[in-house]
């Protein structure tokens, strides 16, 4: 029943997140929204045991992903106070009763009978483990990692490229 609760506690704030990014006009909003929805899905993960993965979704998406999100939408100037609009009647009010009914739903969450790991309901389900990831990314998939790998430097190094020498002067666009 816990785990239920939790599920549709955390589904929903997922979808309320790809709402508000998809559909609010404010850069700032529709970050937030997204790392709503990230933070979310790494819960969902954990909830069906890939502990593993659910670590990587926190650390490279809702981590390093945002951090990149946020400093470019700072970077374009959309952090002014101007950039905001106005507040909506209400909505500090609305946001704490939301909050607390949360905070509140959570805490009932709690104090049900929590049954955790698949193992409460026999064999053990190895899916999300690290073992069973490394086994699956450095063995069947070999290739296509490094192939990734190979693709991802070969962009890194093209974008460099071109950053150092796509630096047209005025003289010689002039000329050109």
């Amino acid at each position: 029943m816990g785990i239920a609760i939790v599920f549709i506690i955390f589904a929903a704030v997922a979808l309320v997140g790809a709402v508000v990014m998809v559909t609010t006009s404010n850069t700032v909003y529709a970050a937030i929204g997204l790392l709503s929805t990230m933070f979310s899905i790494a819960i969902l993960y954990i909830l069906l045991d890939a502990h593993f993965i659910a670590m990587v979704q926190v650390i490279v998406y809702a981590g390093a992903v945002m951090t990149l999100f946020l400093f470019v939408i700072m970077l374009i100037g959309v952090d002014r106070p101007e950039a905001y609009g106005p507040v909506a009647i209400g909505q500090k009010v609305m946001t704490v009763v939301v909050a607390v009914g949360l905070f509140a739903v959570i805490l009932l969450a709690g104090r049900a009978a929590w049954v955790t790991g698949s193992s409460a309901f026999g064999t053990p389900d190895l899916n999300g483990t690290i073992e069973n990831v490394a086994d699956e990314l450095f063995g069947t998939w070999t290739i296509v990692f490094l192939s990734t790998v190979m693709l991802l430097t070969i962009a890194a190094l093209g974008t460099i490229a071109l950053a150092y020498f796509g630096e047209v002067s005025d003289d010689e666009e002039a000329t050109l």
